[in-house]
């Protein structure tokens, strides 16, 4: 058999320029679709050098959640200092936290970053329907976790459940619920409304000067595993090559539409397939055949 022309991979050497770092602290799912493994494909596909810190381990796919094993405290934080002390990491999101001792950890750690790009993501159910965060926790990252960011990325549910409140039925609604949220001390909040209904997937970004609308055409798929996660971690890799977070999150809004269409023929899993991260990238990429 003829071996691949190797010439097709040749790159100039880069001697100027160094990939900002983001860093994502969150759960590891196993199927590639969701958390850890999510977002270290976001980053790669926007250019962004990623690392990691696994706060949990989960035997998941694409149908549902099966168990959880919690990461030990102390080696979530160990993982962490190691990060730190080599990498000099731009910009962070936090994912699937589990439990409030996490949570309480996590949000000492983060007191330890010079960047204010910080992402929350408050992770308490994963697209098949599992919780993902005990209830016990919410309060945790209502009091420690939130005031550590620079913007959150609740979906509907999770917004109505950190406010104690029904889920937004309205625009209007999401933006009162966003503007509730401010209060816990985050930079901004962004309300995703991928649970509503209707042909235009509307989200809003609210902060203490602004409403921001952000909608795309509702894509039509089962294929949505991953999908906050991807998003929270497009809007940190766009933190961290320096983009205004207006512009990080519309980029980013742009990039999980596109992951959508793309993956919506896929077939991958029998249940919520992943969306498809690197659409763009494999769509330059070399041949194989």
């Amino acid at each position: 058999m003829a071996l691949p022309d190797l010439r097709r991979y040749d790159v100039p050497v880069m001697t100027h320029s160094t990939p900002p770092i983001a860093l994502t602290i969150a759960g590891s799912d196993p199927s590639g679709g969701a958390g850890i493994q999510a977002d270290l494909k976001t980053f790669t596909a926007l250019g962004v050098y990623g690392a990691s810190v696994i706060t949990a381990l989960t035997a998941q796919n694409t149908v549902g959640v099966t168990g959880i094993h919690n990461v030990p405290v102390t080696f979530v934080e160990a993982q962490f200092a190691s990060v730190i002390s080599d990498l000099n990491v731009a910009a962070v999101k936090t994912g699937m936290l589990a439990d409030a001792e996490t949570v309480t950890a996590v949000a000492g750690m983060l007191r330890r970053l010079a960047t204010r790009n910080v992402v929350v993501d408050p992770v308490m159910v994963a697209t098949s329907g599992d919780r993902l965060l005990d209830a016990s926790a919410i309060d945790a990252v209502r009091s420690l976790l939130i005031p550590r960011a620079a913007v959150i990325t609740p979906n509907l549910p999770e917004a109505a459940a950190l406010l104690e409140q029904t889920m937004a039925a309205s625009e209007l609604e999401m933006i009162a619920q966003a503007r509730a949220l401010l209060q816990f001390g985050c930079g901004a909040v962004l309300i995703k409304g991928g649970h509503s209904d209707g042909a235009v997937a509307l989200d809003v970004l609210v902060s203490a000067s602004s409403v921001e609308r952000l909608a795309a055409p509702r894509i039509a798929t089962r294929n949505t595993h991953g999908t906050g996660c991807t998003l929270a971690a497009a809007i940190t890799a766009g933190l961290a090559k320096g983009q205004t977070l207006q512009l990080a999150v519309a980029n980013a809004k742009a990039f999980v539409t596109a992951a959508l269409k793309s993956a919506a023929g896929h077939h991958i899993g029998s249940g919520h397939g992943p969306v498809d991260h690197l659409f763009d990238v494999r769509k330059n990429s070399p041949q194989t055949s």
